[in-house]
């Protein structure tokens, strides 16, 4: 950027890509003030602001600008100000656009009262808190201008980054994600996104604390909470969130998650066990801080039939929360490593031994997160927890049951709808109940016209159940009923296709397929993209 001999800024170029010709036209700033203390500005801020020929800020209808505060003291007296006044600053206007016509109207004006000073050659300043780009009112002026004449936006320090400091705890490490959000989302939507985010920042608080409140106490996320008022300004104040009365909060306030590395080491491991790189002495910590519930509890999730994507909010929270990771290898190696958490892995037949593990881990104070695969509720390992947490001495071991993407719904998605009826889940597996047991459920089902979703069709040690479950359901369904072969879904060796009943071939299915067998109505239609199986939702009367 070129400079005149006076110090002051010229157009030579748009950093947005608009065209300039360099002469005549005025350059736009959007300063970043940072946070509140006026010693935090950096100092290519405090050089655009004394530069600038025109400072213009945003402010309420009683004239207050928390902006031109922070930046009085850089300011010179032969500035030309432009104080842009909110017309409204909650949902109630006289105006026929109710509130969104309003403002909208209100940033169509200011921008073409700055406009007129850029066209007249002169440098405008346009003052944010904050970071410009970072839920800031010079968005809105950005928007407008920046292809019509060159502009530059000066970054500064976040509140998020303000508060963090100011609390003294790290925000994110390693690994970790942040996410930020508006305190004005609807709450289901606060609390979903509170269970699947590691560390947090909730702003605009305000109004919306008592919904913020709740979606943290939803989420089983309060005690983590910590809160932050005015940092870095006059009146600041910190502490925890579950101490601070709703109608003290004002708007420039924020919700902080911080960093969740600092898990204790556990005093039990289950074989294969592998701890944190620098873990610490064994134990449990103390609370977080108020509102915590008691830690020992065991959490059993479903993590779909897949990998991340699969994975609902809800999994993500309580994957996030452990203390302990209890589940099969196979499994468990789905789970991000976590710095602070224990992983458990064992072989997937000894379900009774995890659980009673993880109840074990549980009483001793220790957050633990069994992880299945799917749903934990169909074939896996919710049944087997709670069989072993109905006896003592479990009984006392709070048990909480998370839902998952199931390998039938996955699997029938690929393929189009084939269970859009009704339908029944069978286990084709031998292992837990007679052979007898599985072909006479088979045949009440093909028997009622049932769709049918196979699990644990095959593996290396069962090699006929998949040829005489075809037998089976031959005796009631047509040759050409369609069967859906899917193995893998959502991973890196999926394989989905559609074959007749009389053409299964068991050599085709092992233990990471899951067949879906079609019912008498069940079709299968060419269509671009690939063929699609669907069971019509109505039934002809008989």
């Amino acid at each position: 950027m070129s400079t005149s001999t006076a110090g002051r800024p010229t157009g030579s170029g748009d950093g947005n890509g608009a065209p300039t010709d360099g002469t005549g036209t005025g350059r736009l700033y959007g300063v970043g003030l940072g946070p509140g203390d006026p010693s935090l500005l950096t100092v290519r801020a405090v050089e655009v602001i004394t530069d600038a020929d025109v400072v213009a800020y945003h402010g309420a209808r009683k004239g207050r600008s928390i902006a031109r505060s922070i930046a009085e003291r850089y300011l010179r007296p032969d500035h030309i100000e432009e104080p842009l006044i909110y017309p409204v600053t909650t949902g109630t206007t006289d105006h026929p656009g109710g509130y969104r016509g309003a403002i909208e109207e209100f940033y169509a004006e200011a921008a073409e009262r700055l406009a007129a000073h850029l066209a007249a050659g002169r440098t405008v300043a346009v003052l944010a808190e904050g970071d410009p780009m970072f839920y800031g009112s010079y968005m809105h002026m950005h928007k407008r201008l920046a292809h019509r004449f060159p502009t530059e936006v000066i970054p500064g320090v976040t509140s998020v980054g303000a508060a963090a400091a100011r609390l003294g705890v790290p925000l994110v490490e390693g690994g970790e994600t942040l996410t930020v959000l508006p305190g004005t989302l609807p709450e289901e939507e606060l609390t979903a996104r509170l269970e699947a985010g590691d560390a947090v920042a909730i702003m605009k608080l305000g109004r919306t604390f008592p919904t913020v409140r709740r979606a943290l106490e939803a989420s089983g996320r309060l005690a983590e909470a910590r809160y932050v008022e005015r940092a870095t300004m006059e009146g600041e104040r910190t502490g925890f969130l579950a101490d601070v009365a709703a109608d003290s909060v004002p708007y420039f306030s924020l919700a902080v998650l911080p960093s969740r590395v600092d898990a204790p080491a556990p005093d039990t491991a289950f074989p294969g066990t592998t701890a944190p790189a620098g873990e610490a002495t064994a134990g449990s910590t103390a609370p977080a801080g108020p509102g915590t519930e008691p830690r020992g509890r065991v959490v059993v999730v479903g993590t779909g039939p897949a990998g991340p994507r699969w994975l609902t909010p809800e999994a993500r929270g309580a994957l996030a929360a452990a203390d302990d990771l209890v589940g099969y290898t196979t499994y468990l190696d789905r789970v991000p490593v976590r710095p602070g958490q224990r992983r458990h892995p064992s072989d997937n037949k000894v379900e009774a031994e995890r659980a009673e593990f993880a109840l074990d881990l549980a009483r001793r104070g220790r957050r633990v997160t069994v992880v299945s695969s799917g749903d934990p509720g169909v074939f896996a390992m919710a049944s087997a927890v709670l069989e072993v947490a109905c006896r003592e001495p479990y009984t006392g071991v709070p048990v909480r049951v998370v839902p998952g993407m199931t390998a039938a719904q996955a699997a029938a998605s690929r393929v189009g709808a084939p269970l859009g009826h009704d339908y029944a889940v069978i286990s084709l597996s031998d292992r837990l109940k007679p052979w007898e047991v599985v072909e006479e459920r088979l045949r009440a089902a093909a028997g009622a016209d049932l769709a049918l979703a196979l699990y644990n069709p095959g593996s290396r040690s069962r090699t006929w159940q998949v040829g005489k479950a075809r037998e089976v359901l031959l005796e009631h369904r047509a040759p050409d009923t369609p069967v859906v072969l899917a193995r893998d879904v959502g991973g890196p060796t999926e394989r989905v296709r559609t074959v007749r009943l009389t053409d299964l071939d068991p050599e085709d299915v092992d233990m990471r397929t899951i067949l879906l067998v079609g019912s008498s109505l069940t079709t299968l239609v060419p269509r671009p993209g690939g063929d699609a199986v669907h069971t019509p939702r109505r039934y002809p009367s008989r």
